[in-house]
């Protein structure tokens, strides 16, 4: 899914028709009746190569109160907002109405793309709306037919040169991970540039306060905030330079357990903070001081590093905590206890509110960041290997020893280790585990994730039976000698 598509327009224009026959599913209602749906839909669209997300929304009213209509219309703009492209439907049959000329002024100032499709337009009936479409100043209109299926040839021709951007965009955001190093190299760390500046995704659960502390980090109240849980809605990011680094800053929507992801637009939302996640190089995981290390922050914290992204916890609010001491000595405590795999991790506390933490936080990032780059010589690494094999030898299943014989780093971003042994299938997950943690702890490598494989070698001697090999070539060459 390379981008979002939003179809919008007034009530009863097609839109439900369009996003059905996009998904290939009756999944929206569809009635003669205007005003039908009411909240957004979500599905994975098809058209020819292309694959996408569409979303299908209420209709375009006019009213901006607290009504139903006005709800409607607010849940309607967020969608304009969260997608990258907008198709503004207006019924051709019809012709443009004011309301068209209004919700096309409002497209012009939130939306990123627009396309313009006049629906309905079978026959010589609908030529007269398709002319006056021009009239909107959102180019040339798309002849459709949503119902019969018309149109959409011409549809893909506008979309696939901006589905191809957003590609370009995709791949030039991804940070290289998984990088591949040589014994012999020594590679140096990569330095952020303004052009491919340093990635991090603030996530957590809603109303931690991600984007008070973004805005606190810019200088400026870039990013809508407020009392209010949820008013993040998409992962939106923000290019700064903090403390003299290239820096880009994901916000994200808040994260909350699945059972209570009720609304179509979270649900999207919590989908755009995932992908955020595997777009970032350092995740910071930010908690409320107040509500510390719920279920969903240990989810969150866990992704990233399953995703093998460097890791920060970052507590906030804690200006407002009464008993500062005694909070941080729990909140180490049940840091080690629930989060393992993230040993080590830096854990700060800051307030997004008065700014105080902020440098600890860019500390902890860049130190994160440093780590997750990490390179350890192989002959430190096998030193290493057997001081650990001395400490504690790796058990025998069934009486067969297993021999971890050699070991060598194979990547970074994060580390990867790979150490060859015999019997690897053989070898339980606590020994892993017990490596793993003396890396950490050994070669410093707190708050990344670390990657170690186990690789069969023949336990067979390469030089067994040569010996008697060349003693019986040489017996039959002096033999040869003899009878000449």
């Amino acid at each position: 899914m390379t981008f979002s598509l939003a179809i919008v327009g007034r009530p009863n224009v097609g839109k439900s028709t369009l996003f059905n026959r996009l998904v290939g599913k009756r999944l929206a209602l569809v009635d003669d009746q205007p005003g039908v749906t009411r909240d957004l839909r979500e599905g994975a669209a098809r058209l020819g190569d292309l694959r996408f997300t569409v979303i299908d929304t209420a209709g375009l009213e006019e009213a901006t109160d607290e009504s139903l209509q006005g709800r409607m219309r607010r849940l309607t703009e967020r969608a304009v907002d969260m997608a990258d492209i907008c198709l503004f439907m207006i019924d051709a049959r019809a012709g443009v109405t004011p309301a068209d000329e209004i919700f096309a002024d409002i497209l012009r100032k939130r939306s990123k793309h627009v396309i313009l499709a006049a629906n309905k337009a079978e026959g010589a009936a609908a030529d007269a709306g398709v002319i006056e479409a021009y009239g909107l100043g959102l180019g040339e209109p798309i002849r459709l037919s949503a119902e019969h299926g018309e149109g959409l040839n011409d549809l893909y021709s506008v979309l696939m040169p901006l589905a191809d951007a957003y590609a370009e965009r995709a791949e030039k955001d991804m940070p290289e991970t998984e990088i591949s190093v040589s014994e012999e190299a020594d590679e140096a760390m990569p330095v952020p540039t303004v052009a491919k500046p340093l990635q991090i995704a603030m996530v957590g659960r809603p109303n931690a306060g991600k984007s008070t502390l973004i805005n606190q980090i810019l200088g400026e109240d870039r990013l809508l905030t407020g009392p209010e849980a949820g008013i993040t809605r998409d992962a939106i990011s923000v290019q700064t330079t903090w403390g003299g680094v290239p820096m880009r800053i994901f916000d994200t929507a808040g994260m909350r357990k699945k059972a209570k992801v009720q609304e179509k637009l979270e649900k999207l939302s919590v989908g755009d903070g995932l992908r955020a996640v595997k777009f970032a190089e350092v995740v910071v995981v930010l908690l409320d001081a107040a509500i510390p290390f719920e279920q969903q922050d240990l989810r969150i914290a866990d992704l990233a590093e399953r995703e093998g992204r460097a890791v920060v916890v970052a507590v906030n609010k804690w200006d407002v905590e009464p008993e500062k001491q005694q909070k941080l000595r729990d909140l180490k405590e049940a840091f080690e206890r629930l989060l393992p795999q993230l040993r080590g991790a830096p854990l700060v506390t800051v307030s997004a509110k008065t700014g105080r933490g902020l440098d600890r936080l860019q500390a902890a990032i860049m130190m994160v960041y440093e780590k997750w780059n990490a390179r350890v010589p192989t002959a430190a690494l096998n030193r290493w290997l057997s001081g650990m094999l001395e400490q504690h030898p790796p058990p025998a299943p069934q009486g067969k020893r297993i021999k971890l014989r050699y070991m060598t780093q194979v990547k970074t971003r994060p580390p990867g280790f790979v150490v060859m042994c015999s019997h690897p299938d053989k070898l339980p997950d606590s020994y892993s585990r017990y490596l793993v943690n003396g890396l950490r702890e050994d070669f410093d490598l707190p708050g990344t994730p670390i990657r170690l494989h186990m690789r069969g070698q023949s336990d067979k001697n390469p030089y067994k039976g040569r010996r008697e090999k060349n003693a019986g070539a040489l017996k039959k060459h002096l033999g040869k000698g003899r009878k000449g």
